[in-house]
């Protein structure tokens, strides 16, 4: 019986030094294998979180990005919620969802373009960053070419609904008076920056979720280096 504990007791003692042996850090891997792990992980990202906005629903429906009216217009669609005076509120609101929603497909070959010339140094300091450093490169090195991609989207989605004009109306008069940020005071601006938005705050939960859990990475390389972190 003696025998066969310390049997017991070697096997699992060698599996564990097998485990550790296994183990990989950062350290371990080449730069290219490291390179190309974030790579494919930030492609996967990006694609995830423009397949879910740019479907139908897929701001509206999701309340982390839904996009409502702002400020104090946003105070005001409120009251005239609860007053049952909310129908042209929720239809300015639903053609503002509607725009991002529209608008978001054109990130992804912007993105995807923007991970392609990521290089060896900005890897490495996205992979000792925090949880959403990946994302945060990815905004600094695209945000503005898509802003220039989704504004003539959404300003031709929002001109063929009237409540637009009134947005801008209201919004441009609260804006004069300081109770209104000057970025959001036409329609077009304020979709097209909560639609930014939207978009990395999707992108960035693709990233914490693989950093989380490795094995939701779409490829083994991308696998082995988030498993390494």
């Amino acid at each position: 019986m003696l025998r066969r504990s310390l049997s017991i007791a070697g096997l699992c003692a060698g599996l564990l030094i097998s485990a550790n042996a296994l183990a990989l850090s950062l350290n371990d891997l080449s730069q290219t294998d490291a390179t190309g792990g974030l790579k494919d992980a930030l492609t996967q990202g990006a694609q995830v979180a423009v397949k879910q906005l740019g479907a139908p629903g897929g701001f509206s429906n999701n309340p982390d990005v839904r996009i409502e009216l702002p400020g104090n217009l946003g105070k005001a669609a409120k009251a005239m919620k609860k007053f049952g005076m909310g129908a042209q509120v929720d239809q300015l609101e639903a053609s503002m969802n509607k725009a991002a929603e529209a608008a978001v497909p054109q990130a992804q070959a912007l993105l995807v373009e923007a991970v392609k010339k990521m290089s060896v140094e900005d890897a490495k300091g996205i992979l000792s960053g925090g949880k959403e450093s990946a994302t945060e490169y990815l905004s600094k090195t695209s945000r503005e070419q898509i802003r220039v991609k989704f504004l003539p989207i959404v300003k031709q989605a929002t001109d063929q609904v009237g409540l637009a004009q009134q947005y801008n109306s209201f919004a441009g008069q609260a804006a004069t008076l300081g109770v209104l940020d000057a970025k959001n005071a036409n329609v077009e601006g304020y979709v097209t920056e909560q639609a930014l938005n939207g978009l990395f705050e999707m992108i960035g939960k693709q990233e914490a979720a693989i950093r989380e859990n490795p094995a939701a990475a779409a490829t083994s390389l991308a696998k082995k280096v988030f498993g390494a972190l």
